[in-house]
């Protein structure tokens, strides 16, 4: 039995208003000075590849139905073959139960999980300061 081989086309970086999403959802999480650091953190940060699964584990965060409206957004750019921006995370630790965050992608993970859950999702990992 064959199966269908998923491609996801991603940009090279996050595109440049990802960043100040990111950061608006953040500052319900800390004060603005962490928030910077971190924004700026992400900027620099090196892109790597993690997998769906892991990253929504790691975040300790539901997966959401394919027919929410972002999700399914993002569904339909996989299925036409658009570029997708990879996602900003927040490292958590696992030694005092932090959770990771996603800063920016949420619905992109959600997405790339119902396509496969085992692709490697470019993304940005900033650390707390």
């Amino acid at each position: 039995m064959a199966t269908d081989i998923i491609t996801v086309h991603w940009k090279d970086e996050p595109e440049e208003h990802d960043y100040p999403a990111a950061a608006d959802y953040l500052e319900l999480l800390a004060g603005p000075k962490i928030v910077s650091a971190v924004v700026d953190d992400l900027r620099a940060a090196p892109i790597v590849h993690k997998k769906a699964k892991d990253i929504l584990r790691a975040a300790q965060l539901e997966l959401l139905s394919p027919d929410n409206q972002h999700v399914r957004r993002d569904l339909i750019k996989i299925a036409t073959g658009k570029t997708l921006s990879p996602i900003l995370l927040v490292r958590g630790d696992f030694r005092t139960g932090t959770p990771m965050v996603i800063a920016d992608g949420y619905h992109r993970v959600c997405a790339i999980h119902w396509a496969d859950e085992n692709i490697a999702i470019p993304a940005k990992i900033a650390a707390l300061p």
